[in-house]
């Protein structure tokens, strides 16, 4: 049976996750499949293991923006695919490979038929860490095809094929990574009056930042606090000198980012001076909030719903997290979730999105964009 050329790309890309700046293998597949096609109006730049690809338009007054992140997880799949992937211990189990597969599509799409503006495609490396996006916004390669406005989209698990979901102003949250080391001093397990337990110090210390959503935020905003690992020691008979906490903040506004870090800053002052430690935190990488353009994405639900043969559903706000974010803060824009009604769901290692999905994503927003981007 004939596969359809580009679930056969999404496959290709699904066997090479790789995870942040290392996507080699991917950025060299993209290149290889662009190569493929008609050149004449159309130029290449690569930024780290990204690509930019701009097509000139016939007529230009603006420049439109697409995004797709292109990286993995390292998540060990299980999904028993015949196509799964081929990198041990890595997946792309966000649906990356399904975004790019989509963005080249729309590319093929537009290198044959151009319409009257420019259209620049952003294949973008490390969505899911450290974050590609705000130190991509800030290069001169990016800057020197900036758009004047940009989409992207994210598979949705929850949501069925021929289905998207968004909604104007707030999408996804404010995110920051949190990562806490606690020092004291080790000892025998039978002494436990000449150290200081930092597996204790730690103990207490999750204890105590649970305390932070519940009384330092207001009731009708939403934050989150999540440690999701805990390391410490070394065998079950010395007290453990170190302790290291691993975990997530997530918020629907800037200002209870920064109010939960303060109390966090001021739990963690307050553990060490308990347990005579010293502790570092450090809040690794941040992404802005995706904050869709209010009159562009009424104008895109609008045109979906009456011009495509896709379902518009107006969402709520999620606590996920897109360093998307950073370029929408600086370019009109908007994200949108796509269903691909999967029985499981994103970052698991058995997500398994509907492959029908693309073919139909390709369809609508190629045109959408020839609406957004023609002037006849």
């Amino acid at each position: 049976m004939m596969i359809n050329k580009f679930i056969q790309m999404r496959r290709d890309l699904h066997q090479i996750p790789e995870i942040g700046f290392q996507e080699w293998k991917t950025q060299q597949y993209i290149l290889n499949y662009i190569n493929t096609l008609p050149s004449e109006h159309m130029e290449v730049k690569t930024w780290k293991t990204g690509v930019i690809v701009k097509v000139h338009g016939r007529n230009p007054e603006k420049t439109i923006g697409y995004r797709a992140d292109i990286d993995g997880l390292p998540i060990t799949e299980e999904t028993g695919y015949e196509f799964a992937s081929l990198h041990e211990g890595m997946m792309h189990a966000c649906g990356h490979d399904i975004h790019t597969t989509i963005g080249l599509g729309l590319l093929t799409a537009f290198v044959t038929e151009r319409i009257d503006d420019h259209l620049v495609f952003i294949f973008q490396p490390a969505e899911e860490g450290p974050g590609g996006a705000l130190p991509l916004l800030q290069s001169e390669e990016f800057q020197a095809w900036k758009p004047d406005m940009i989409l992207g989209l994210h598979i949705a698990p929850e949501y069925p094929i021929g289905s998207i979901a968004t909604k104007e102003g707030l999408l996804f949250a404010n995110t920051s990574e949190l990562y806490i080391d606690l020092k004291g001093k080790g000892g025998h397990a039978a002494y436990p009056h000449t150290a200081n337990d930092m597996i204790v110090a730690a103990s207490h210390l999750v204890t105590q930042l649970q305390s932070v959503i519940s009384r330092n935020v207001n009731p009708l905003d939403s934050a989150v606090i999540t440690i999701g690992k805990i390391t410490g020691g070394t065998v079950q008979n010395i007290i453990a000198e170190k302790a290291r906490l691993e975990g997530t903040i997530r918020t629907l506004s800037v200002e209870s980012m920064k109010r939960v870090k303060e109390r966090i800053e001021a739990i963690v002052g307050g553990i060490e001076a308990s347990f005579q430690c010293t502790a570092h935190i450090d809040y690794g990488a941040m992404y802005h909030q995706v904050y869709n353009h209010e009159m562009l994405t009424q104008e895109f639900m609008k045109f979906t719903s009456e011009h495509t043969d896709m379902d518009v559903i107006t969402c709520t706000e999620a606590m996920t997290g897109e360093d998307f974010g950073y370029l929408i803060r600086d370019i009109p824009g908007f994200m949108f979730w796509l269903g691909v009604e999967s029985e499981y769901g994103l970052h698991h290692a058995k997500l398994q999105p509907n492959e029908l999905a693309i073919e139909k994503a390709i369809t609508f927003l190629t045109t959408y964009v020839k609406w957004k981007g023609n002037r006849a």
